[in-house]
Parts: structure tokens; C-alpha cells; sequence
């Protein structure tokens, strides 16, 4: 359900687009375009709406006392963002790992605060951050680490225009450090195991 403050901002949305497409020298009203305005606010809003939740809240939802303190991996995390310079996709895998000190967190609350993350204007090393940091808080593990494999739409439709590029980012804290804990990772999330 749509509240009043969700109703004014995609009003606000759809005005910005119908200008654009005038600005693009586009008739707003031709058949094709009647509608598009209104639907891309709704798309914008849903692509953004991790403005709106809390990541924190999300893994505190789900925290288990559990006296487990070796790797949990959670990899292959698809993942969709809007890069914040020029507004289009950036898209690809985030590959999470911890290791727990006393309380695990349940797995599909990774996937969420991946989006919670990625659903906001970005850049990928922010977002990579953001991700690790969050673990890191929340659960208070012996250690966390964060890997994205993203493709960027900026640099795949316009500048360099290189279609096969993919940026790796990564970031670790505690044990993960330690070349040897971070190396288990690493190995672990190349692999084929299933």
C-alpha cells in the first residue's frame, strides 16, 4: 500500500521524467511515452528503496546463539545497483563471509542487507563497505569478508565502452586479515562445490 508521503515523492518522480523526456525532445504525450513517466517514479522508488530499511535491523531480526565459530559463506548473492555518477546499473555477485563468535545470523538476512545496500545510489567500493561494516557491528564476529564482482552499465554503454570489464572489490576485518583465513575464502567462493 502506497502511504501519502510515497504518493507526493513518486508525483515528484513523475514530473522530473516527463520533463526529461521534453528535454530529450521527446513528446511526453505521443501513445508510447503516455505512461512511461509515472512508471519509471514507480521504478526509480523501487530501485532506491533501501533508503528506507535498516540493514542492522534486518541481521539483528535474525541473530541465533549458536557455539559455532568456523567460515559460514554465503556467495553468488546477485545484486543490482544504480551507480550514483551517472544514474545506471551496476550488476553483479556479492560473496559474504564470517566467522562466529557466539551468535550466527540467519543466511537469507545476507541476500536482504545486500539489497538494503545496493537499492540506493552507490559506488561499488561504498557499497563493499557498507556490507562488511554491517556484519561487523551486528554480529561482532571473529572476523568478516566481503567480495563484489560487478559489471557497470557506465562503462559498458558510454566513455570506454568495454563490454567484458568486471571490477572486483573486496574487504576484510579480524582473522580475515590473516593471509591464511582470507586465502581459505577466496578459494572457497572460486569454487564449484555443488
Amino acid at each position: 500500500m502506497i502511504d501519502a508521503e510515497d504518493k507526493t515523492s513518486v508525483s515528484q518522480l513523475r514530473e522530473v521524467y516527463e520533463n526529461l523526456i521534453v528535454s530529450l525532445g521527446e513528446d511526453p504525450a505521443r501513445d508510447g511515452l503516455l505512461k512511461t513517466p509515472e512508471r519509471a517514479a514507480k521504478a526509480m522508488k523501487f530501485f532506491t528503496q533501501g533508503y528506507e530499511q535498516d540493514p542492522s535491523q534486518i541481521l539483528q531480526s535474525a541473530l541465533f546463539d549458536e557455539d559455532y565459530s568456523e567460515m559460514v559463506i554465503v556467495k553468488d548473492i546477485e545484486l543490482y545497483s544504480l551507480c550514483e555518477h551517472h544514474l545506471v546499473p551496476f550488476f553483479g555477485k556479492a560473496h559474504i563471509g564470517y566467522i562466529p563468535k557466539g551468535k550466527i545470523v540467519g543466511l537469507s538476512k545476507m541476500a536482504r542487507i545486500v539489497d538494503a545496500f545496493a537499492r540506493r545510489l552507490q559506488v561499488q567500493e561504498r557499497l563493499t563497505h557498507e556490507i562488511l561494516h554491517c556484519i561487523q557491528e551486528s554480529l561482532n564476529p571473529y572476523g568478516a569478508a566481503v567480495v563484489i564482482e560487478a559489471r557497470h552499465m557506465c562503462m559498458m554503454m558510454r566513455g570506454v565502452q568495454k563490454q567484458n570489464s568486471v571490477t572486483t572489490t573486496s574487504a576484510f576485518t579480524g582473522i580475515f586479515k590473516h593471509v591464511e583465513t582470507r586465502n581459505e575464502f577466496l578459494k572457497l567462493i572460486e569454487a564449484k562445490l555443488s
